[in-house]
């Protein structure tokens, strides 16, 4: 999520009054204060504009960015959303309107949006790497997202993604951030192969997704953390050692599981202890491949191993997201039952109960992924 955001935009409900004929009987959990409890609130349904569509949000992801949103991280690269805004970022629903100027979806198709929505037009849109979008829009952050039962979606032709039959709408939710984004970095990032070590640190939600998508793919899989419960987690969805952080020297611990390092190492968390442990957990040759960014701690700036970087001829390579071009490929590999994001899934909540996941979060202690179920 490196990017230069444009201004946080007035929030889609702000258009409408207590006197519009719209409903306001419908729910929406607003970060309203730093820090402080979401507040569920009625709110009107909000209109498309006239490239946009309204969705009706059937599940949403609680991400571990949108615990960043709510903690007030990431000021120092221009992510700070204008309060009260409505938060999540992974959801998947049916379209229920569409602006005038739409074309390729309609009332009642189902669909998945990915988190980063981009313009179509700039230089990178055009060459495939909408992730990368000039004009990128982030919802949940730069507008309002999917705590919500209805959320517009910005740019529908290209951001509204239809679903297979066979995919169903838990399993859309649950790629709609995490799994989607490991993927990405995995796949055409760092280009795991099959008999590959991938080493994988910090089994959070994207770590837990690396887990099964790297097994999937074939790699020999590492998980590392300092949860156990994680680690049983990681066990489950694939990987064939894990690790826990506090009982011993992480990178000997990888090296000697791998047979002298691993090829691929994901960087799930962007604290320096971790990315260090991942860098050094390399054979030569190895490629870190970093997804997680830091927090207020670290602020962006990590220290790395650079003489190790330079005699061991190691890679380190960013990823962000997941391409809008890819998602048909992840979500064809999820209607075949090759991956499964909704076997990540452990707990359902409402809507109301949100605040109190991203609570624990605190201390992370969640484990895969929690979804709002209900509005």
């Amino acid at each position: 999520m490196q990017h230069a955001f444009p201004p946080p935009k007035e929030s889609v409900y702000s258009a409408f009054s207590t006197t519009n004929e719209r409903s306001w009987g419908l729910k929406a959990a607003r970060l309203v204060e730093i820090g402080m409890p979401l507040a569920v609130e009625d709110v009107p349904e909000p209109e498309p504009g006239p490239r946009d569509a309204v969705v009706q949000v059937e599940y949403e992801g609680i991400c571990r960015t949108d615990w960043h949103t709510w903690v007030g991280d990431w000021t120092w690269i221009g992510l700070a959303p204008a309060l009260p805004i409505t938060m999540g970022h992974e959801f998947a629903g049916t379209v229920t309107a569409v602006g005038s100027e739409v074309t390729t979806v309609r009332s009642g198709d189902r669909v998945a949006v990915p988190f980063h929505e981009a313009c179509g037009k700039c230089p990178y849109c055009r060459s495939g790497r909408t992730n990368l979008c000039d004009a990128l829009e982030f919802l949940g952050m730069t507008h309002d997202g999917g705590y919500a039962e209805y959320v517009r979606v910005l740019g529908a032709d290209l951001n509204c993604v239809r679903l297979p039959d066979a995919v169903a709408f838990d399993a859309a939710a649950a790629l709609g951030c995490r799994f989607m984004t490991a993927w990405h970095a995995l796949q055409h990032q760092a280009g795991v192969r099959g008999g590959e070590w991938l080493a994988v640190h910090g089994v959070g939600g994207i770590g837990l997704s690396a887990v099964q998508i790297g097994a999937a793919l074939g790699a020999g899989v590492v998980a590392v953390d300092i949860d156990d419960r994680k680690l049983a987690a990681a066990r489950e969805q694939g990987a064939a050692f894990v690790i826990n952080a506090r009982e011993g020297d992480v990178v000997e611990a990888v090296k000697q599981a791998t047979g002298g390092g691993a090829h691929v190492a994901l960087g799930g968390l962007g604290t320096a202890t971790l990315v260090q442990a991942a860098i050094r957990s390399l054979r030569k040759g190895g490629r870190l491949v970093q997804v997680g960014l830091t927090s207020r701690e670290e602020q962006g700036i990590v220290g790395i191993p650079l003489d190790e970087v330079i005699e061991a001829e190691l890679s380190i390579i960013g990823s962000v997201g997941n391409p809008h071009v890819h998602l048909p490929a992840l979500l064809s590999l999820v209607a075949d039952g090759r991956l499964d994001p909704s076997g990540l899934v452990t707990e359902r909540v409402g809507l109301e109960h949100a605040h109190g996941v991203l609570e624990r979060m605190t201390n992370f202690d969640t484990i895969g992924f929690s979804l709002i179920d209900s509005f």
